[in-house]
C-alpha cells in the first residue's frame, strides 16, 4: 500500500496536496496553480534514523515546507536531554517554524533535531510558494497559522508531564488527540469516539521522559481500566496505540497520586 501511494505521489502531488494535507485541503487546482508551479514540487521518501534537518540554527532558514503524506511520524527531538517535542502524523506538516513566512520569522528556538522515526513520504513545497500562499489565500493563512498554535500547545500538554507515569503518559495522549482532532484527521471514522496512534514505546519514553518499561506497565494500566486498547504483539509492527474513552483519560491527565487506584506505585 505505501508502495502505491508512492508511485501515485510522483504522478499527482497537486492532487496528493488537495485530498491529503490540511494546509491544502479544499483548494481547488487551480487556485494552487496561480502560486505553485507543480513542477517546482519536491517528492521524497524519508528513512528512519537519518537526520533530516537540524531546526532553529542561527540565521538559517529552510527552503522547503514539509507535507507529510504517508508513513512517519516525523519527530523533532531537543538536546541535550533527547526529549521528543513534535510528533508529525500523515496530513500534517513540519518546517514552518523554520521557514522565514509569517509567524516563523519571529517563533525561534533552540537547535533541535527533525527526523522521520520511521519511513516517511513527503512532498516539499518550495518558501516562494508559501509565502506567495501565505500573503493571498486567507484559508491557508487560517491554517498556517494554526500549525504554529498546534505546535505550541502540544509542548504545553508536554511541560504538564508530571513524574508520575500516569498523568506523564495521558498528557502525551492529550496532546495528540487535541492536534490530530484540530486537523480534522481524528477520531477514526466509524468510530466517533476513538483514536489512533502509530506510537512506539519508544517514543512515548522519550516525550514523557520515562522509562520503556515504566511506560509499558502505565499501558497496560490504561488498557486495564478501559481507556485505552494496544497492539502490540508481532504482527503488529505499526506499534498501534487506540485510545478508546478521550474525554475518561482527561481525569488521569489531570490525576495526582492519591486519584489513580489502577497504579500500583505511590
Amino acid at each position: 500500500m505505501a508502495k502505491h501511494k508512492s508511485q501515485h505521489l510522483s504522478s499527482a502531488p497537486i492532487a496528493i496536496l488537495t485530498s491529503s494535507s490540511f494546509l491544502f485541503q479544499g483548494l481547488s487546482d487551480q487556485d494552487l496553480c496561480k502560486h505553485l508551479d507543480p513542477n517546482a514540487l519536491v517528492t521524497e521518501k524519508l528513512y528512519s534514523n537519518r537526520p533530516i534537518y537540524t531546526a532553529f540554527r542561527p540565521q538559517a532558514w529552510l527552503d522547503y515546507l514539509y507535507v507529510v503524506i504517508d508513513g512517519g511520524p516525523v519527530i523533532m527531538r531537543s538536546t541535550p536531554l533527547d526529549r521528543v517535542i513534535a510528533i508529525t502524523y500523515p496530513g500534517g506538516g513540519f518546517g514552518m517554524r523554520c521557514l522565514p513566512v509569517g509567524p516563523g520569522l519571529v517563533v525561534r528556538a533552540f537547535p533541535s533535531l527533525v527526523e522521520a522515526y520511521k519511513t516517511t513520504d513527503v512532498i516539499k513545497v518550495p518558501v516562494a510558494a508559501v509565502q506567495a500562499l501565505y500573503d493571498q489565500n486567507e484559508l491557508f493563512r487560517q491554517r498556517y497559522h494554526l500549525l504554529f498554535e498546534l505546535r505550541e500547545k502540544f509542548q504545553y500538554h508536554l511541560l504538564n508531564c508530571s513524574t508520575y507515569p500516569p498523568q506523564a503518559v495521558a498528557s502525551l495522549l492529550r496532546a495528540l488527540i487535541f492536534q490530530e482532532r484540530s486537523l480534522g484527521r481524528q477520531p477514526v471514522a466509524g468510530s466517533p469516539a476513538s483514536y489512533c496512534f502509530d506510537l512506539p514505546i519508544d517514543l512515548i519514553a522519550r516525550a514523557c521522559q520515562l522509562n520503556h518499561r515504566t511506560v509499558e506497565q502505565v499501558l497496560k494500566g490504561l488498557s486495564k481500566a478501559g481507556y485505552m486498547q494496544t497492539s502490540k504483539t508481532l504482527e503488529a509492527a505499526n506499534d498501534q496505540v487506540i485510545v478508546v474513552d478521550p474525554e475518561g483519560l482527561k481525569e488521569v491527565y489531570g490525576a495526582t497520586r492519591d486519584k489513580v487506584s489502577w497504579w500500583p506505585l505511590k
